[in-house]
């Protein structure tokens, strides 16, 4: 069983530790700055541990802003651009559709020839 008790205490030591609500408030909006800026999804993650390692209360001189992740520059690959794994699903799905194309067309020979009836 959870014991509520100590589980509240515990969190108010911790936000205390931090250097109380007003801290933790800034961090908030420090890591809400983080998310909506630009970049990588990693490189906001890399942003907001860094930014958590320091409390709001320690660096107060230092905007949310400042600490927002630098933009990825790395080259990115071509979504459009097939790969091998594209290819292979793309001949899959072309045999599928031959050879369902085949079985319609003797399947309405079959029906023609009265071997097959009308479902």
């Amino acid at each position: 069983m959870v014991d509520f008790k100590k589980l509240s205490d515990r969190a108010k030591d911790l936000v205390e530790q931090r250097g109380g609500t007003d801290a933790l408030k800034k961090d908030a909006a420090e890591l809400r700055e983080i998310a909506k800026g630009k970049g990588s999804l990693s490189d906001k993650a890399k942003a907001a541990a860094e930014a958590l390692k320091q409390s709001g209360d320690n660096d107060p001189a230092q905007p949310a802003a400042d600490a927002a992740p630098v933009a990825d520059t790395s080259p990115k690959p071509d979504p459009a651009a097939p790969t091998a794994l594209g290819a292979e699903l793309d001949a899959e799905s072309a045999d599928r559709a031959d050879r369902k194309a085949d079985r319609r067309k003797e399947r309405a020979e079959r029906r023609a020839g009265g071997d097959d009836p009308a479902p």
